[in-house]
């Protein structure tokens, strides 16, 4: 689940199962081509045994993560450290994300190529763990710290408030951060999105479908020349990591 493919392409990280019948943990693997990864494990230093999960990482290494690990003490879940040589130093909380309230949950995020802004998710979960909303939001690094966007809400208006679906999650970034793919829910079940803008200070237009996408798909991430997107996709009860290229002009 959640692929999330390297700013230079050399590597894939994806977590396994996220139900809680399962310990989720962090894994990554080494290109060979586009459509082939040699798998390498875990990333050492992370996994715990609690739920680790949706990676993401900027071209300096520096690596992004969700964890529930602490949620109990600081209604907190997303992490950060350093990757290098299949394992992660440093892991800490990210600071000046989360609000910090019970019942509010970041269980998405990816960090942008420049690692100066960090788009995530933002939910309530109901008492039956169920979200009551997921909306896609921003912060943008202050040194050491991120610093949540004032204008990121109604930058992402025409994204979060779609009058069927509260439900819009899973957000990967261009490099020009300019448009992104996501998941939303609709009444056929999960799909994938994307919605582009004119410029990275400014709001994003309205999303469209990706027709091509068909099925159970959740958890996008984009190749480094950005002409491939992966995502993984429900089958007969497992999932599967796929990959669709963008068609050529005339096509």
């Amino acid at each position: 689940m959640e692929p999330f493919v390297s700013r230079d392409g050399k590597y894939l990280f994806f977590n396994n199962l996220n139900e809680p019948k399962v310990n989720t943990n962090l894994y990554w693997a080494e290109r060979i081509d586009d459509l082939h990864f040699k798998y390498r494990g875990e990333v050492g230093g992370v996994n715990t045994a609690a739920l680790e999960g949706v990676p993401s990482m900027d071209r300096d290494g520096n690596f992004y993560f969700v964890s529930n690990r602490s949620y109990d003490q600081t209604a907190s879940t997303l992490y950060r450290g350093k990757f290098a040589n299949g394992a992660l130093t440093g892991v800490e909380l990210v600071p000046g994300v989360s609000l910090g309230k019970p019942g509010i949950v970041n269980f998405d995020a990816e960090i942008s190529a420049d690692g100066n802004s960090l788009y995530f998710v933002e939910s309530e979960f109901s008492i039956f763990r169920e979200p009551k909303f997921a909306h896609i939001l921003v912060a943008h690094r202050s040194g050491d710290t991120f610093v949540r966007d004032p204008a990121g809400a109604a930058m992402m208006q025409a994204i979060n408030n779609d009058e069927v679906s509260k439900l819009n999650y899973a957000p990967a970034i261009s490099a020009s951060e300019c448009e992104m793919f996501f998941t939303r829910v609709g009444a056929q079940g999960p799909a994938i999105y994307v919605a582009e803008r004119a410029g990275k200070t400014q709001p994003f237009e309205e999303p469209k479908r990706l027709a091509a996408i068909t099925g159970f798909v959740e958890g996008p991430t984009l190749s480094p020349d950005e002409q491939s997107l992966y995502y993984h996709k429900k089958e007969g009860g497992h999932l599967v990591l796929y990959r669709v290229r963008r068609a050529r002009a005339g096509q």
